[in-house]
């Protein structure tokens, strides 16, 4: 399961990459073609790819939003659970030893 929605993220991001690649391509075009300046293109090219870095960041966040909830579901310890248990085995074999 973790696998399927790890290949559906690097889709995501390869297709926002793929995005901002062919947004640059079109604001150039546009420019070469003299329906924007060459300010206005690279304006133009550089808010689509902010506003695609937000998107894939706003995405990231409700991916690990609905990992986090999917996980808690299952009842599935997290790092910190386990490093916690460990922290807790550590200190009982501490204290057998000394008696």
């Amino acid at each position: 399961m973790f696998e399927a929605i790890n290949k559906a993220f690097l889709i995501g991001v390869g297709l926002a990459a793929t995005a901002s690649e062919k947004v640059e391509e079109l604001a150039k075009e546009l420019a070469e073609k003299g329906k924007l300046s060459q300010a206005e293109a690279r304006k133009l090219a550089n808010d689509m790819v902010r506003k695609s870095a937000k998107a894939r960041k706003d995405l990231q966040a409700q991916v690990d939003k609905w990992l986090e909830q999917s996980i808690h579901k299952m009842h599935l310890p997290t790092k910190d659970d386990i490093d916690s248990l460990k922290a807790r085995i550590a200190k009982l074999e501490k204290a057998g030893k000394k008696k």
